[in-house]
């Protein structure tokens, strides 16, 4: 009887090291693809850095001939982005809740008083 047994457990051994064999191949062909997608997207990136690189230096080439100073222009547009990101962050800021008790407004109506030194009445004890 201690035979069957055994034999039960050497089978369920050998069952788990496939499955583990089978998964680690398939880790395998998975790590050589993002491997390949990673060198790919690299050379793709070069490429467009050169390009990048290159269409740059015609246009200050064609900006000096005609007299256009690049680096004013640039200026201006990183300032007018800067403003228009300012100007979404605070449109978003005015869209999200003051924090508070349960989203509501953390400011008062005037009725309430801070707590101090006990003597103060709020609207709900004077009703």
């Amino acid at each position: 009887m201690g035979f069957g047994d055994t034999a039960k457990k050497i089978q369920t051994l050998a069952d788990k090291a496939e499955r583990t064999y089978q998964k680690i191949n398939e880790l395998r062909s998975e790590v050589e693809e993002t491997q390949t997608t990673v060198l790919d997207t690299s050379e793709r990136v070069q490429r467009l850095e050169n390009e990048m690189a290159e269409q740059r230096a015609v246009l200050d080439a064609v900006a000096r001939e005609v007299g256009v100073d690049l680096e004013s222009v640039s200026t201006e547009a990183h300032i007018t982005e800067a403003e228009r990101a300012a100007a979404d962050a605070n449109a978003a800021g005015d869209a999200e809740p003051a924090e508070g008790d349960g989203g509501e407004p953390a400011e008062t109506d005037g009725d309430e008083t801070t707590a101090g030194d006990g003597d103060e009445t709020t609207a709900g004890d004077a009703a």
